[in-house]
């Protein structure tokens, strides 16, 4: 399926958001959900929160090409190297959309309890306008978007199986996301979030 047959530009000011729910098909994503759930080296990763470490509410794998190292919450993570499956979606996401991408950090939601908390991905060694492909495998979950604006209410969209979410230009200057913890039943979910690392910092 080429991405521009259904994908729609999200409405909300100060961003650049393209959202297509079925970038990938059902049955090559339940089979690519498999591979990576059993092929990625998942890692419970050590985060910073006022002041002190956790575990991080997710599992993670950040994978990349040599050099492409990633400080988050105080902690610089060096890359693994590429599987077949996320080599062929890089290399599609680069044809589909004339950008390069040097690295994917992979995350694995457990259960409803895993979550991420709000933040912006805007460390500076994305540049000032870094362009994110966030593609969903799995169960469901809710994606927030909240301005950074004093009072700024949050906006919500959901993330199928399959779908992909485009986020640049100025959307993490003016916006946090999160994905909450949820009560209800849910299934295990993979979250691939293709970025481009400005290397030589």
């Amino acid at each position: 399926m080429n991405f521009t047959d259904s994908a729609s530009k999200l409405s909300l000011p100060g961003t650049d958001l393209l959202f297509c729910p079925d970038w990938i098909e059902p049955g090559l994503g339940d089979e690519l959900m498999r591979t990576l759930r059993e092929n990625i080296a998942w890692e419970c990763h050590r985060i910073r929160i006022f002041g002190r470490e956790v575990d991080s509410p997710r599992l993670s794998c950040w994978v990349g090409d040599a050099g492409a190292s990633y400080v988050y919450s105080q902690t610089r993570f060096e890359p693994r190297d590429w599987l077949p499956e996320l080599q062929e979606i890089r290399l599609r996401l680069q044809n589909e959309f004339e950008t390069s991408f040097n690295s994917v950090l992979a995350n694995l939601y457990r259960h409803g309890q895993d979550s991420m908390g709000w933040h912006s991905d805007d460390e500076p060694e994305l540049g000032k306008q870094p362009v994110i492909a966030s593609i969903s495998l799995g169960a469901t979950r809710r994606f927030s978007f909240k301005a950074k604006t004093e009072g700024a209410k949050a906006v919500h969209l959901e993330l199928p199986h399959g779908s992909l979410l485009l986020m640049r230009g100025d959307t993490q200057k003016n916006y946090r996301h999160a994905l909450s913890k949820t009560a209800k039943p849910v299934g295990e979910r993979i979250n691939l979030t293709y970025r481009d690392i400005l290397t030589g910092n």
